[in-house]
C-alpha cells in the first residue's frame, strides 16, 4: 500500500537485476507534477560482469507516476546530473563465449560447474578476478578487446587516462573509488585495471544512457532498445523474442544520446499503467555514436521533474536538448531572422509559418537506415505528415543525428508549433527555448 502513496518528492535507490517490465517491484509513486530523485550505480560493464545479472544494465526499479496510463506519455526534466564516482575504466569488450548461451548480456553461466546466473566473489584484481561462489571459476562472460582506465578531477570536469601501475592501485579501491551504491549488487569494473592508452585527456559532460518508462513485457534492461533488442530474436533463454513485431513492445529507454543531460526534456510513452519510469547507465562522457558500444560508466545521482500528457500515444521518445545541443538549422530562430523571413515573405505574397519550434524524434532498428525509417514513422504519426513532409522538413530545418551505432538516431525538425499545440507538447517546447531554455 506504501507504494500507491503519492508523493511530491520521490527518492529512489533500489535497483533491479538487469530486468524492465510490468512484473518489477515498484519504487514508489510519484506525483504528477512531482520530482524524481536517484542515486544510481554504473551501467554496462559492471553487470556485464557479474554473472548473476540478467541484463547488461543496472537500473532503478520502476517509479509509478500518478495519473499516468496506457496511452499517455510522460515528460522528463532533468534537472542535475551529478557524477559521484572518481575514477572507472571501460574500452571496447571481447566475449567469453564459454560464460554464456545465446547472449552474453543476458544467459549467463558458469563455464566449469554450468550453475546458471552463479552467484560470484571477488578475487584479487585483473579479468580473472571475478569467479563463481560454486566452484572457482572464472565465470564473467565478457573482457576487454582493448581498456583504458580513467581518473577524474574533483570537479568532474576532466578524465585522464593512467598507466598499469595507477590502474592496478585504482582497481584495490575499486568499489569506493566508483562509489558503488549499498543496494547495487554489480562487481565494479575498475577491478579489471585495463591501461592501454596512457595519458590522454578526455572532456567530461554527464548523461544518462538508459532512461525512460517501463515496457509492456519484460525485456533485459540494456535491450529495451530496437538495436540491442535484436539479441533476443530467435533465442531460447526466458526474454527470447519469436519475431521483430514483438519488439514493439519496447519503449527505447537505451538511448545513449549524450545530449539526454542536465537541461533536457525527454518525452516517453506510457505502455503499462503508471507508466514506470526507471533511470540508470549513467555516463561521464561520450562522442556521438558510442563507436566503441561503451564508454564511462559512472555513479550518479539524477534529479529530475515529471508531467503526465494525457493522451499523446507516442510509440518512442521525443527530446528536446538543450539549446546549444542543437544543430545549427534546427535552432528557434532570432527575432533579425524572423524580420528578413517576414520581408521576404511580403515580397513574394506568401505568408510566413513563423511558430516553429525544435524537436527531436528518437528512431532505433537493427542499423541505422532501420532505425531512421523508424524515426520517419514516428515523426509521421505524431506530426501526421507524410514521409515526403517529415523527410523535407528534416532536410530544411533540421537532419539526423546518430545516438549509438549500430542503430539509434535523432531526428531533429523544426515542426509547426500549431501542430505540437494540438498534441499537447507545445507548452514543453516553449519553456525548453524560452530566453535560451533551460541549459545547464
Amino acid at each position: 500500500m506504501a507504494q500507491r502513496e503519492v508523493q511530491q518528492e520521490l527518492s529512489v535507490d533500489q535497483y533491479t537485476l538487469g530486468l524492465v517490465g510490468p512484473d518489477q517491484e515498484w519504487a514508489g509513486t510519484v506525483a504528477d507534477g512531482g520530482t524524481i530523485e536517484t542515486y544510481t550505480p554504473p551501467g554496462c560493464w559492471g553487470p556485464m560482469i557479474t554473472p548473476e545479472f540478467r541484463g547488461g544494465h543496472e537500473v532503478t526499479r520502476p517509479i509509478r507516476v500518478e495519473n499516468a496510463e496506457v496511452g499517455d506519455a510522460v515528460a522528463l526534466t532533468i534537472r542535475d546530473v551529478e557524477v559521484t564516482s572518481l575514477a572507472t575504466s571501460t574500452g571496447s569488450m571481447r566475449e567469453r563465449t564459454e560464460a554464456f548461451g545465446d547472449d552474453p548480456f543476458v544467459d549467463h553461466r558458469c563455464p566449469d560447474c554450468g550453475t546458471e546466473w552463479p552467484e560470484s566473489i571477488v578475487e584479487g584484481t585483473g579479468e580473472e578476478a571475478i569467479r563463481c561462489a560454486e566452484c572457482g571459476a572464472n565465470a564473467s562472460s565478457f573482457g576487454f578487446e582493448y581498456g583504458y582506465t580513467v581518473v577524474f578531477d574533483e570537479d568532474h570536469t576532466v578524465g585522464i587516462t593512467v598507466d598499469e601501475d595507477a590502474a592496478h592501485d585504482l582497481a584495490e579501491d575499486a568499489t569506493e573509488l566508483m562509489d558503488i551504491p549499498e543496494n547495487s549488487r554489480q562487481h565494479p569494473i575498475l577491478l579489471y585495471a585495463p591501461s592501454e592508452m596512457p595519458g590522454t585527456l578526455g572532456r567530461l559532460r554527464p548523461f544518462i544512457g538508459n532512461v525512460g518508462t517501463t515496457p509492456s513485457v519484460e525485456l533485459p534492461d540494456s535491450h529495451n532498445a530496437g538495436d540491442f533488442g535484436q539479441f533476443l530474436l530467435e533465442t531460447d533463454h526466458d526474454w527470447g523474442l519469436e519475431s521483430e513485431a514483438e519488439l514493439e513492445a519496447r519503449t527505447d529507454g537505451h538511448m545513449d544520446i549524450p545530449e539526454v543531460r542536465a537541461g533536457a526534456t525527454l518525452i516517453c510513452p506510457v505502455k503499462v499503467d503508471g507508466a514506470g519510469v526507471y533511470v540508470g547507465d549513467l555516463h561521464a562522457n561520450q562522442g556521438d555514436g558510442e563507436l566503441s558500444l561503451h564508454t564511462t560508466d559512472v555513479s550518479g545521482r539524477v534529479r529530475m521533474d515529471v508531467e503526465v500528457i494525457k493522451g499523446l500515444e507516442i510509440d518512442g521518445p521525443l527530446l528536446l536538448p538543450n539549446e546549444e545541443d542543437l544543430p545549427f538549422i534546427s535552432k528557434p530562430y532570432s527575432d533579425d531572422e524572423l524580420e528578413t523571413g517576414r520581408e521576404l515573405a511580403d515580397e513574394h505574397d506568401v505568408d510566413l509559418l513563423d511558430e516553429m519550434g525544435p524537436i527531436q524524434i528518437v528512431g532505433t532498428g537493427a542499423t541505422i537506415n532501420d532505425a531512421t525509417e523508424n524515426a520517419f514513422d514516428r515523426a509521421g504519426s505524431l506530426l501526421e505528415m507524410s514521409e515526403g513532409e517529415v523527410r523535407s522538413r528534416c532536410t530544411f530545418t533540421g537532419g539526423v543525428q546518430i545516438g549509438r551505432l549500430p542503430g539509434v538516431v535523432q531526428l531533429d525538425m523544426l515542426a509547426p508549433m500549431d501542430v505540437l499545440e494540438d498534441r499537447g507538447i507545445a507548452h514543453l517546447v516553449r519553456e525548453q527555448y524560452a530566453e535560451g531554455g533551460r541549459e545547464a
